[in-house]
């Protein structure tokens, strides 16, 4: 990157877009106030494969209560006996309490108010309180389906926002370990390991905080505070977007569980099939089934996009060698690979096998008879809370109307937010600004859907010659699952 401080037209698009869309989840976020962009130019290898090409230079005005993070306290860090790095301020010990004094009686004034004869439990408070909040926004984050790409130390917010937007992606094809940073070879940050690896960046700022808050005191906190507010908001969430709005039943998280399964076992849209669920009908009229049936096997994936993401991603002569090698040398091994790796593609060989006997009839009879058993079930648990109540049509409007408002019909896909890039670098940033309309107002009941998408797509009729070719493919829905293509996009 040659350290030379610019920032680049696609990567500022796609930051003011997403932190706006966030916002307007509803989900704790910095945000944007302005994107400016100029004539200067950088050249950048944006997929680091020896390609690198001229960017234009732009500029995010970035808007938050503070920009400190989680990293900012690890500036005092003592040698690392590994590495042999150490803090550029270590034995400062004078800055880091002014540094912890700024920002509890700034950002967190109750805490301040209410511990200000006993520094130890006022920092013990704080670090209990930026442990819920962390635990909350990431328990957000699984619900809408958001990947961040990049959680270090330092791209978390000590007053609990999401902030620093690079490699990050909406899932698309429910995966549990779905990686959107092309260049997290480990998947050390994807969409399943979010939760566990913002505890661990605690656990650094906790170590951070030494000796102003003793560790054994932090570590506790952690360990008491962290899973169970993720757990608790994470379900309370989940069940908004059920609709299960009347009863808190202990099975409520296995019907979860087992949704996700599901989703994962069909490859369903995350987001869609949620949306869809909104009209489910507790009615068990077959030919309703049926047609719902229909609508939700429209969002699974087909047999063409299974093949693109199940297609094998190593050479096999490779992928022979490494298995020699594992077997060998499990030392040079452990240096070059993994074993997760190394099953994770031999999974895939097999998977892919699979696809090319499957026909899509085949799928689609499979696909149905997945969501036809979980169907059951949620019928099975919506009549519970039928049972529970004295008015059933006043209780299924309630449903709904708490669904839609937590089911977003809109998100920033990859391949919305690259529609965009491509007509802004072409000089039409109409398309940014359509995008833009659409994030404000992402929880939308089906009737306000098709005004809304065609007043976009008479906005992006109008687009300059130079993006015609894009505006072309960019013809589907807002809200549909992403074209083949977008399997293709790598943001790293």
């Amino acid at each position: 990157r040659q350290a030379d401080g610019r920032k680049v037209l696609r990567s500022s698009i796609r930051e003011f877009l997403c932190s706006e869309a966030m916002f307007h989840l509803g989900i704790p976020t910095t945000r944007a106030g302005t994107c400016v962009t100029s004539d200067s130019k950088v050249i950048r290898d944006v997929f680091y494969d020896g390609n690198p090409k001229s960017e234009r230079c732009t500029v995010v005005l970035r808007i938050a209560s503070t920009f400190i993070r989680f990293g900012s306290f690890e500036i005092f860090k003592p040698t690392d006996e590994y590495t042999g790095r150490k803090g550029p301020s270590v034995n400062r010990n004078d800055i880091r309490i002014q540094m912890l004094d700024y920002v509890i009686s700034t950002f967190y004034p109750e805490i301040q108010e209410a511990y200000s004869d006993n520094s130890i439990q006022r920092n013990a408070a704080f670090f209990k309180e930026i442990t819920k909040r962390t635990a909350r926004l990431v328990a957000e984050w699984q619900c809408v389906g958001f990947c961040h790409g990049v959680l270090n130390t330092d791209n978390m917010s000590i007053v609990g926002l999401t902030i620093d937007y690079g490699p990050f992606g909406f899932m698309d094809r429910y995966d549990p370990e779905h990686i959107c940073n092309g260049s997290d070879n480990t998947g050390r940050y994807a969409y399943n390991k979010q939760p566990e690896i913002c505890k661990w960046n605690l656990g650094k700022l906790a170590e951070a905080l030494v000796p102003e808050l003793p560790l054994e005191i932090s570590e506790l906190i952690l360990e008491e505070e962290y899973d169970a507010e993720f757990e608790k908001h994470y379900l309370q969430k989940m069940r908004k977007k059920l609709g299960l709005i009347q009863l808190e039943l202990e099975d409520d998280s296995k019907l979860v569980s087992e949704l996700l399964e599901t989703m994962h076992l069909t490859g369903g849209d995350f987001t869609n099939i949620f949306y869809l669920l909104s009209s489910f009908s507790v009615d068990s009229d077959p030919s309703k089934l049926e047609d719902f049936l229909e609508k939700l096997t429209s969002q699974c994936a087909s047999v063409e996009e299974l093949k693109v993401a199940f297609k094998p991603q190593m050479d096999p002569r490779q992928l022979s060698m490494m298995l020699m090698l594992a077997q060998s040398n499990p030392q040079l091994f452990a240096l070059i690979g993994t074993k997760a790796n190394i099953n994770k593609e031999l999974e895939r060989i097999e998977q892919f096998s699979k696809l090319q006997q499957l026909t899509a009839a085949d799928l689609l009879s499979r696909n149905k008879r997945h969501w036809k058993e979980w169907l059951e079930k949620y019928r099975v648990r919506l009549q519970k809370e039928i049972e529970s109540v004295s008015d059933a049509d006043a209780w299924n409007t309630d449903r709904v109307k708490v669904m839609y408002s937590n089911n977003p019909k809109y998100i920033l896909r990859n391949y919305i937010a690259q529609n965009a890039i491509e007509a802004a670098e072409n000089g039409d940033f109409s398309e940014v600004r359509n995008v833009l309309k659409l994030l404000e107002n992402p929880y939308q009941e089906a009737e306000g859907f098709r005004e809304v998408q065609e007043d976009a797509e008479e906005e992006g009729a109008t687009a300059t010659a130079a993006a015609c070719a894009q505006e072309t493919r960019s013809r589907l829905l807002y809200c549909s699952k992403p074209p083949l293509w977008a399997s293709e996009l790598c943001v790293t």
